[in-house]
Formats: structure tokens, C-alpha cells, sequence
């Protein structure tokens, strides 16, 4: 589901929970299953977000609209059909996580 509109490439980081928070990059494409509000100052550093679970009012989805970011949630399988480093393509226009480069 789009979720907030743009268009970006960039490096997935794979967030299972608090713990690997720290490992989000500038620039990075944050992937989780759901996000919560301990995950917003690792939001604010990534270009893109992609969730699991969740809808146009979950917190991924207005967070990435607020920091004007794009976003797609509900994609049900991003954090087992993605890995680290894998470099994907986020349409939050059309709702498309597309995989460009594999790690």
C-alpha cells in the first residue's frame, strides 16, 4: 500500500527491534515489520520505509509523511524477502518495492 508518495533507491537496513536501530545509515532504506516510536531517530536518517503490517494511518506511514519520505506498508513479506545491503527501489506513488541489486 503507498503510503506517502516518492520515489527513491537505497541500501536496505533490516530492523527486527530496538537492537539494530543502530545499524540504519543515512541514506538507508529502513525495513521493518512494523515501526514504533523508539524507531523515529533512525526514520529521520533513512530515505525510504517499508513495513510488513500497518495501513495509511500507521505510525511508518504518517512519520514518513511527516519527514517527507516515501513509504510503503503492508507489503506482508519485506523483512523475509529482503536482506541487508540488497539495494531496492520504494514507489510510495504506486505502492512498489522493487529489488535492483542483490548483496
Amino acid at each position: 500500500t503507498p503510503a506517502s508518495r516518492g520515489i527513491i533507491q537505497g541500501k536496505v537496513a533490516i530492523v527486527k527491534g530496538v537492537k539494530d536501530l543502530p545499524n540504519v545509515n543515512r541514506g538507508d532504506i529502513l525495513v521493518a515489520v512494523t515501526t514504533h516510536p523508539d524507531y523515529v531517530p533512525a526514520m529521520q536518517k533513512a530515505n525510504a520505509i517499508v513495513t510488513d503490517e500497518g495501513g495509511v494511518t500507521s505510525h511508518a506511514a504518517i512519520i514518513s509523511r511527516e519527514i517527507g519520505i516515501p513509504c510503503v506498508v503492508g507489503t506482508k513479506t519485506a523483512t523475509k524477502t529482503l536482506q541487508n545491503g540488497y539495494v531496492i527501489e520504494v514507489n510510495g506513488n504506486s505502492g512498489m518495492v522493487k529489488i535492483i541489486k542483490k548483496a
